[in-house]
């Protein structure tokens, strides 16, 4: 609500108006433009976010089990073969589950599943979930 009023005043204050019969014509700040830009592309990062911080993203479910020691070696055997991945266990009761990667797009998620069942033999499924991810610079 602010920033519409402080955009509002801004244009209204920078802008000139010219009256020619029943046209107006405005002469904006062309900064306005540049600002428009970079709110929406704000906004469009934002969409995704969620209340605490985190992103609407995808991971890959290695595994559903009841044994919470099989979840941790499976745990375990996931960061051995893939230290750049972070791996994750949810409990659920009565089960844990064990979930890997943090990928903004499910076509990142799909192919990194490729890659993962070379290494792992049971089938793993792409599931939406809450990612830790860090927005670059160049995204706002």
């Amino acid at each position: 609500m602010v920033l519409r009023i402080f955009v509002i005043a801004v244009l209204f204050s920078k802008a000139q108006f010219a009256f020619a019969g029943d046209t107006i014509i405005v002469h904006k700040d062309p900064r306005l433009d540049i600002f428009t830009a970079k709110q929406a592309s704000i906004n469009k990062v934002t969409a995704r976010m969620s209340s605490n911080g985190l992103f609407k993203g995808y991971r890959l479910q290695v595994l559903n089990t009841r044994s919470r020691d099989d979840a941790f070696k499976t745990k375990a055997m996931l960061l051995e073969n893939f230290p750049d991945e972070k791996a994750y266990i949810l409990y659920q009761s009565p089960n844990f589950k064990v979930r890997i990667g943090n990928f903004i797009n499910r076509s990142d998620a799909e192919n990194f599943k490729k890659e993962l069942s070379l290494f792992f033999p049971k089938p793993a499924y792409v599931v939406e979930d809450l990612i830790e991810y860090m927005p670059r610079a160049d995204e706002f």
